[in-house]
């Protein structure tokens, strides 16, 4: 696996095996971007290994990336950092993204659904247009050539919990959920998870916050989550990653390193390390 992926972090970011749910969850100040970023630079040109083995060059799997919160510029600035041309992979019809910020919750622009190569901006709050346009994705990519394996990645899915309207309850996103989990080989959710949302009742958004989050991470085959250390800031130390093994199977268990916890550090040019307390 390249360098760029911190080697503690290699076991957890090969290819999950098919139907796999893998959680990441976040607070305010411990971002999963660098996580997600390396996540696909895995998928897309990391590695050839799956938690199943050796990956066969025609099974190189495919990635859609569906993020709420940050625009398809957002992230190509960010993967460029990590040699990863997120361009020239939308134009190979291995990676594509649904924008699902820019076409509803921004200032109303000159917007279509259809932008860039691979691009694909949605501009309707609905949960079945959403679903329905992510699963449209989903097949252009399985419809292209090479391997019909589509990772998928959702970026900040509970944000549609505040800002999706009345008919984005819990079950809604939890069936749609499901229903593209059933369309993918295997996703990657991130889901915030700073303590009054996920501990709090006081709201109804703070208790569906909450019930969303058990329900997902009840369903993750693994949990990775972002803290910031308990002690406080440190100039060497962003945050904690804590890293817990679901309900997988006992040979896939195996495979991987055991549940650990481990701290990271985010460096100005993007790079990452990730290291043992003590190191």
């Amino acid at each position: 696996m390249s360098p760029r992926i911190p080697p503690l972090l290699e076991p957890y970011l090969v290819l999950p095996s098919e139907a796999s749910l893998i959680l990441l969850t976040s607070v305010l100040g411990a971002s999963s971007n660098w996580l997600v970023l390396r996540f696909l630079h895995s998928a897309l040109i990391g590695s050839d290994l799956t938690s199943e083995g050796v990956i066969a060059p025609e099974d190189e799997p495919k990635v859609l990336l569906v993020s709420f919160l940050r625009d398809l510029a957002f992230w190509k600035d960010n993967a460029r950092r990590l040699g990863l041309d997120l361009d020239k992979l939308g134009i190979k019809k291995k990676f594509a993204f649904v924008d699902g910020l820019s076409g509803i919750f921004l200032p109303q622009q000159n917007v279509t659904s259809t932008s860039k190569v691979g691009e694909k901006i949605l501009i309707s709050q609905s949960l079945d247009n959403i679903y329905s346009e992510i699963k449209y994705a989903i097949r252009g990519l399985k419809d292209s050539e090479g391997s019909g394996k589509v990772l998928i990645v959702i970026d900040q899915l509970d944000f549609l919990l505040a800002a999706g309207g009345e008919q984005a309850g819990v079950v809604e996103i939890g069936n749609m959920l499901l229903g593209l989990r059933e369309n993918a080989y295997a996703t990657i959710v991130c889901i915030s998870a700073d303590h009054p949302l996920s501990a709090g009742h006081q709201t109804p958004l703070e208790s569906d916050h909450a019930g969303f989050l058990l329900s997902t991470a009840h369903q993750a085959d693994l949990i990775m989550s972002l803290r910031l250390l308990d002690t406080g800031t440190a100039n060497d130390v962003s945050g904690v990653l804590r890293i817990t093994i679901g309900d997988e199977t006992e040979q896939n268990i195996q495979k991987r390193t055991e549940d650990r916890e481990l701290l990271y550090f985010v460096g100005g040019d993007g790079g990452v390390k990730v290291f043992e307390r003590g190191q």
